[in-house]
């Protein structure tokens, strides 16, 4: 047990025997959530070799094997535990972190957590009457939000003002850091447009 994940020792042994079986020097394991505080949150376990470590992880050395824990998602791990349990199929390895979708959020925040917070609790409610929905792709070091448009927004003719009078004025009210917002969307595709021009 540890302050960050309950990794159980069943899992433990799986793991290690995993890392074994791959025989790589200093491989390790690494936990993250994607998209962490959203309802897209998914939290992820994968290999990690040493140049694919984030700078900032956090490193739980455990009996045997290294755990490296992307600092990004470690609020949203509390009370996470990656469990193994056998069965007649041989086993299965279960992660759960109940907090991996909450929104915790605060101004110290990475600006993409902050920006998904706005994204999901305020745009996108409003975008689903229209059956419609944002994503945020990139915030790039230009201070610029790529998002991604999907549902009845994609070729919708009123996207431009959606994004300029809607989204992007919600968002540079909300973050300070955020000077712009880009569209990525292909707005040639119309399947599915609420409102086509």
């Amino acid at each position: 047990m540890n302050e960050i994940v309950n990794i159980t020792e069943s899992a433990e042994k799986y793991l290690a025997k995993l890392l074994k079986d791959k025989n790589e020097v200093n491989l390790a394991v690494r936990i993250f959530i994607s998209d962490p505080g959203t309802p897209k949150a998914e939290t992820c376990l994968a290999y990690c070799k040493p140049d694919e470590a984030g700078e900032d992880d956090i490193i739980l050395n455990l009996k045997l094997i290294t755990v490296h824990v992307e600092k990004r998602s470690v609020p949203f791990l509390e009370n996470a535990e990656v469990n193994y349990d056998e069965d007649t199929f041989g086993g299965q390895l279960t992660i759960k972190a109940p907090n991996a979708r909450l929104p915790n959020i605060s101004p110290d925040s990475p600006v993409e957590d902050r920006i998904n917070y706005v994204i999901y609790n305020e745009i996108n409610p409003m975008l689903e009457t229209h059956g419609g929905e944002v994503s945020l792709v990139e915030f790039t070091d230009k201070g610029e939000a790529i998002l991604q448009f999907g549902g009845g927004c994609q070729g919708c003719g009123m996207v431009d003002v959606t994004l300029k009078d809607g989204i992007e004025k919600t968002l540079t009210e909300q973050i300070p850091e955020l000077k712009a917002v880009k569209d990525l969307t292909d707005h040639s595709i119309d399947d599915n447009a609420y409102y086509k021009s």
